[in-house]
């Protein structure tokens, strides 16, 4: 996703810019040489700076950098977390964390277990919540009013979205911590502290209501491609998998729980790498690994790209060109359990050539993880981020894009024909495909597409329509279509469009606010729910279109605990989640020239008036 690395660009110009500090030196004396490529294993330089100061110390002192950081005096560690965060040591305040529950508000109640949301353990994707599980109807919806909201510390994105189940409510943050929270009160219950940040989905694992002795679990995923297993009910940890050891490896789809097993999507930012003229671009292979459930036992591992890459050419200035490399796996898999069939979107190559792999819709054997057929929507396709050097563009491919991820879930769509696979694409086009032979069925281009654009992080569908958002994000860029953000529904048999809701642009003056949607929707039978870049959070009527409610969340809240929060944009993978008469929706991304923000927001009627 070629935006990802413009921030990571400014950040190295700047860096280059100023003098060396203390931190710096000391980087470059003893890390260096391990995170910026000379060690396999290492995370990338650029993902530790995304971490905060205090886990980056915690790390170097007690943690999993102990022994390599022996050398170092307390002083020093400080310096290099200090440097590598780009914040003080001494100015991270702990975090203004939600009151704690009450002895009540904290029990578990396995009476309530985790109903099935569209993502997670449904696998399907079509993230539509029946309603009952939704407890609204139309005119709740209309009446939504702010109930509560949780201030995340020292974050500029809120993008995990919340899991449900046990009356409690999880959700990840940027440092790394994940919350479980009473799900009616937003009380605290207990937190779990990853290694780096949290952007995926918490998904729950099912049980039988009022089974005392079933032990719920939360998997997820983190910044430095760790998956984990989590207690829901004390959040003590059960087991941990490093699911790949390229440095640039990283997990933004959410982890799929498919009976007892764990399925995780893998991708990673190497595409930054490549602007160094010195790296020899690429090697990452996106893959999707399964995890035995119960004992963290990694049962096999399929890579997008089966040929490991090797030396196929070289640079303009004798820099090894390696090949295949890059197709990603950005979103959530679905998975037809019946069938025994995995299904993917992979996007772009990093190096040439480009080959059938890239842009792809992929159905894997559950048991086995081997391939079972591959469609390409866009041959051709490889791109890293030398291409947007004007004076470096030494390992950029010689095809040079277009970049058109499919970071959208496939879903499973059932329909008065059967099973449809839809997927949506950067492009801007959706797709309707043959689940049990990889047949192209229809085509249909809603959006202009481009960086950030098209069919950006999700869908939604509902009894044979699907919703499709449009981010057609405003990149600069000179194209041949119109921009249409908005909200279209389909039907899933043709692909033909039954309405469009065109977004008006209502940012104004405010920096960095764009009318498309980025993250995913939710449906239920009353509204379709979604979150706009410009902090907009609508509910659109299934059958019409129509606006029935919004929310403006680009603003500052006072959070529980006394915090003050600041909502945003609305983007990543973080769609809406509704349960019980709630929506819960995060709101803040502020990455990748998005509005930056903090908070998770809790919604529900509002009550008789006095």
């Amino acid at each position: 996703m070629r935006l990802i690395v413009m921030l990571c660009l400014l950040s190295s110009a700047v860096a280059a810019a100023g003098e060396q500090n203390a931190g710096q030196r000391v980087y470059l004396e003893h890390c260096a040489q391990c995170h910026e490529g000379g060690v396999a294993k290492a995370p990338h330089k650029m993902f530790l700076e995304m971490m905060a100061p205090d886990a980056i110390h915690a790390s170097l002192t007690d943690g999993i950098m102990q022994v390599q950081a022996a050398m170092l005096d307390d002083e020093e560690r400080v310096l290099v977390a200090e440097y590598l965060a780009k914040a003080t040591l001494a100015d991270y305040e702990a975090p203004a964390l939600p009151p704690a529950c009450s002895a009540g508000e904290a029990a578990f109640d396995f009476a309530n277990p985790p109903p099935s949301l569209g993502w997670g353990k449904a696998l399907d994707n079509n993230r539509y919540v029946d309603a009952e599980t939704a407890g609204l109807d139309r005119e709740a919806v209309r009446s939504l009013e702010l109930k509560w909201a949780v201030a995340f510390p020292n974050a500029l994105r809120a993008r995990s979205q919340p899991g449900i189940g046990g009356g409690g409510l999880y959700v990840g943050s940027q440092d790394g911590t994940v919350y479980a929270l009473n799900a009616k009160s937003g009380c605290l219950r207990w937190t779990f502290r990853a290694s780096a940040e949290v952007r995926t989905a918490i998904t729950v694992s099912p049980w039988q209501a009022g089974d005392d002795d079933a032990e719920p679990t939360l998997y997820f995923g983190d910044l430095l491609a760790r998956a984990y297993a989590v207690d829901a009910v004390t959040g003590e940890l059960k087991w941990t998998v490093k699911v790949d050891e390229h440095p640039n490896a990283t997990i933004t789809g959410s982890p799929v729980l498919a009976g007892d097993r764990v399925l995780v999507p893998i991708s990673s930012l190497e595409v930054t790498s490549a602007a160094d003229p010195a790296y020899a671009c690429c090697t990452f292979r996106g893959a999707v690994m399964a995890i035995d459930a119960a004992s963290g036992d990694v049962l096999w591992k399929q890579h997008t790209i089966e040929t490991a890459p090797g030396k196929v050419g070289e640079t303009a200035v004798g820099t090894d060109i390696l090949a295949p490399s890059g197709a990603p796996i950005w979103n959530t898999p679905s998975v037809d359990i019946e069938a025994s069939l995995v299904f993917v979107g992979t996007g772009e190559n990093y190096s040439s050539p480009a080959e059938g792999n890239s842009d792809a819709i992929m159905a894997m054997d559950l048991e086995t993880g081997r391939k079972q057929w591959v469609w390409q929507a866009t041959a051709g396709d490889a791109w890293n981020v030398a291409c947007m050097l004007e004076d470096a563009r030494y390992n950029c491919p010689e095809e040079d894009g277009p970049d058109f991820d499919f970071g959208a879930s496939t879903m499973l769509v059932g329909t008065k024909d059967g099973t449809m696979l839809i997927a949506g694409q950067k492009s801007g086009e959706a797709f309707g495909i043959d689940p049990e032979t990889g047949e192209l069925k229809w085509r249909n281009r809603l959006g202009r597409g481009g960086i950030q654009a098209g069919i950006h992080f999700g869908m939604a569908a509902m009894n044979g329509v699907v919703f499709v958002p449009i981010s057609d994000f405003d990149d600069g860029q000179e194209h041949e279509l119109p921009a249409r953000p908005g909200m279209f529904a389909l039907d899933a048999v043709s692909g033909e469009v039954l309405w469009h809701y065109a977004h008006e642009d209502l940012c104004g003056d405010r920096e960095f606010c764009d009318p498309g949607i980025s993250a995913p929707a939710s449906v239920t039978d009353a509204a379709v729910f979604a979150g706009g870049m410009d902090g907009l959070l609508r509910a659109y009527d299934p059958a019409t279109g129509e606006v029935l409610w919004q929310f403006d969340s680009s603003r500052e809240f006072a959070a529980l605990g006394g915090a003050r929060g600041q909502g945003g944009s609305v983007g990543g993978s973080a769609g809406p989640v509704i349960h019980d008469g709630m929506v819960y929706q995060t709101s803040g991304y502020g990455i990748y020239f998005h509005m930056p923000g903090n908070v998770l927001l809790a919604f529900g009627p509002a009550g008789p008036k006095d």
